[in-house]
This record gives structure tokens, C-alpha cells and sequence, in this order.
């Protein structure tokens, strides 16, 4: 299975139509959002993915969640609370907005760990568990934007900047 990560769209709509694009284009069967969608608008712009997307709550959306759940029911996009855990193709992982509920029962418990909040890039690897940001995607920095893409099977997140 390959699911995408991206986080911290902030309202780029422009971003957020080509992230959907490069999701589709690679064939993501599955997209994890990190947190701060921020707008309800921002949300309906993902529904362009050809895939289901669950989006975690970040700092940014909190103030926003009754419409961000009016119109997640309009297209196949669920919202959770963070930490939100789940198990793919007998991958267990955790999608946290903020790293620093990273804790050391979090990394015994998942084989990765994704989180958002801080626009910068992380791949390491701490107690056997990957933890994986793909960097900015709000358009803060020009050309610099990234997500990720990663195959279950391999476990090994791919960027695609744009």
C-alpha cells in the first residue's frame, strides 16, 4: 500500500491543488494530513485525491472543526483527534501534529510515527520506529515545498518537492 503525508497546508490552495495532483499522479491509495488545514474552504480542496484522506487536528484547526467536519462528509476524509493510531498492511502507526507528544510508549508501540507542525524535515529513526515529517507545504518557502510518499511494503518515505 503507498500512502501520502503532507501537513500544515495553512490555506494554500494553490498548494493544495498541486499536492492532490502529485498524490494522484503516484498513485497514493491513502493520504494522512499532519494538521493545520486551517479553513473549511482549504479541506474541500482535497477533493480532488483519488483516495481517502484522514486529516489529524492540529493547533491551527481547532477553532475550525465543526466546519471542517461539515465538509469532510462530502467526500471520503475522515478527522481525528491527535494521536490518531492505526494499523496498515500490519504497519502500526501514529499521526501526531505536534512532535512533542512523541513519547517513549509511542515508539514501542508503532513502526511509524508521522507528525507535522514544525515545517521542517525529519527522518529518524529512535527505539526500532520511523518518524517522518515531510517538510513545508504551505508555500512559506518559495520552491521548497514538500510530501511524502511511502510504500508499507518498503517502509521508506520518498519526497517530492515542488
Amino acid at each position: 500500500m503507498k500512502i501520502g503525508v503532507t501537513g500544515d497546508t495553512h490555506n494554500n490552495l494553490k498548494n493544495i491543488k498541486k499536492i492532490c495532483s502529485i498524490f494522484n499522479q503516484n498513485g497514493a491509495e491513502l493520504v494522512l494530513h499532519t494538521g493545520d488545514v486551517t479553513l473549511p474552504k482549504s479541506l474541500s480542496a482535497f477533493k480532488d485525491l483519488k483516495c481517502p484522506l484522514i486529516v489529524i487536528l492540529g493547533n491551527n484547526d481547532v477553532d475550525e472543526r465543526e466546519g471542517l467536519e461539515a465538509v469532510s462528509s462530502d467526500f471520503k476524509c475522515s478527522i481525528f483527534d491527535e494521536p490518531f493510531s492505526t494499523e496498515l498492511d500490519q504497519i502500526k502507526i501514529s499521526v501526531v501534529h505536534h512532535p512533542d507528544l512523541i513519547d517513549i510508549k509511542m515508539l514501542e508501540n508503532n513502526d511509524l510515527i508521522l507528525h507535522g507542525h514544525t515545517h521542517r524535515y525529519r527522518l529518524e529513526e529512535k527505539e526500532g520506529c520511523l518518524i517522518f515529517n515531510p517538510g513545508e507545504c504551505a508555500g512559506f518557502l518559495k520552491n521548497k515545498n514538500n510530501i511524502g510518499i511511502i510504500d508499507l511494503q518498503e517502509l521508506i518515505p520518498k519526497i517530492i518537492s515542488f
